[in-house]
């Protein structure tokens, strides 16, 4: 009895602390899920916060952007105000310290200088298509920038892709013309404006690929090198804008506003608003695709496409003709597919 009560001691005490080992085990790795499960569920609230406020910025810019264009055809002006509206924000941002300084040498800002005059052309051809036709329309046509950017892309870059990636293409060339064929708002120089955006998008693009490994100055976080873009460009557009309209030409603009009953005010109120919509979302675009993967980017971008289209178009009242929404789906629908297709032959 003695003899088997020390052996029941001792074959007890082992089963015991394994018992509990495998209990603190199991407890550490259920910890270990639950803050898993935390941070992923946190991360998902984060980029979902940050796509919503990219829409709704997106939407705010589109919004009063046309507001303003309607009030003052003015587009070189409202243009150059919008390069320049987040600017003051960043300036105070460097001030106090809240964001590191950009360091850039002359050499730098030369190497910089085509990349911003491409973000320049982006823009302003994006600002002149909205001010000739509808805002649901420009956006149709700017679906159509993967084409622009897949045959200059082979044509500079050398970059021949697949050929399923070049047919995921057809979808979205037919659903821009099938679009632009009997759109109520079309016109030759929104259509056209709005490509020469596309054009100078792409442009951006391949011209990043060239600086990629360049020393291109200190702390250029995405934040900071959209912020020395914008600076540049808007150093190239002020003066293009002073000469193809004059001061003389926008104050007989905004006189006449006046007289049709729009103040001041609410012009200047139009065009501050649709500045700094601009420039925050293009801030939380670059924060909000920095948290995603290639296929995600690519949905998100052209759902936001859907929701301007479907907010100007509610907000304005411009109608879509059958042939003009079958085509407008096409072509977003197409530029997804794209997208898809690219990704899967990298």
């Amino acid at each position: 009895m003695l003899f088997g009560g020390r052996m029941d001691r001792k074959l007890s005490t082992p089963t015991t602390i394994m018992s509990s080992d495998r209990a603190t085990a199991l407890e550490t790795a259920e910890r270990v899920k639950g803050g898993e499960e935390a941070d992923n569920i946190g991360n998902t609230l984060e980029i979902g916060a940050y796509f919503g406020l990219w829409y709704a910025l997106n939407i705010g810019y589109n919004v009063y952007n046309k507001k303003a264009l309607n009030a003052v055809p003015l587009p070189w002006t409202l243009a150059t105000i919008q390069l320049f509206a987040g600017l003051p924000c960043v300036f105070v941002l460097w001030g106090l310290g809240a964001r590191k300084k950009p360091k850039l040498s002359f050499e730098n800002v030369k190497t910089l200088t085509p990349s911003a005059l491409c973000h320049l052309g982006t823009h302003v051809g994006a600002v002149l298509s909205l001010g000739a036709g509808a805002v649901s329309f420009t956006h149709i046509v700017k679906a159509s920038e993967p084409v622009v950017s897949a045959i200059m892309s082979a044509l500079f870059l050398k970059q021949i892709m697949p050929v399923p990636v070049y047919l995921s293409l057809l979808p979205v060339i037919g659903g821009v013309g099938l679009a632009s064929l009997k759109e109520l708002s079309f016109t030759w120089l929104a259509f056209g404006t709005a490509m020469l955006s596309n054009v100078a998008s792409a442009g951006r693009g391949i011209l990043s690929k060239g600086l990629m490994g360049q020393d291109i100055g200190e702390n250029l976080d995405a934040s900071n090198l959209y912020a020395v873009l914008t600076m540049i460009a808007f150093a190239f557009l002020l003066p293009a804008s002073l000469c193809i309209e004059s001061p003389e030409l926008v104050s007989s603009s905004i006189a006449a506003a006046v007289e049709k009953g729009t103040t001041k005010m609410v012009l200047a109120w139009y065009t501050v608003l649709s500045g700094l919509f601009y420039y925050f979302y293009n801030e939380v675009a670059f924060l909000a695709l920095s948290k995603v993967a290639p296929v995600t980017h690519a949905v998100g971008n052209t759902i936001k496409r859907v929701v301007i289209i479907l907010a100007t178009v509610v907000i304005f009242g411009n109608k879509l003709t059958p042939l003009g929404a079958a085509g407008s789906g096409i072509a977003i629908m197409g530029t997804l597919l794209y997208s898809l297709v690219k990704n899967k032959y990298k």
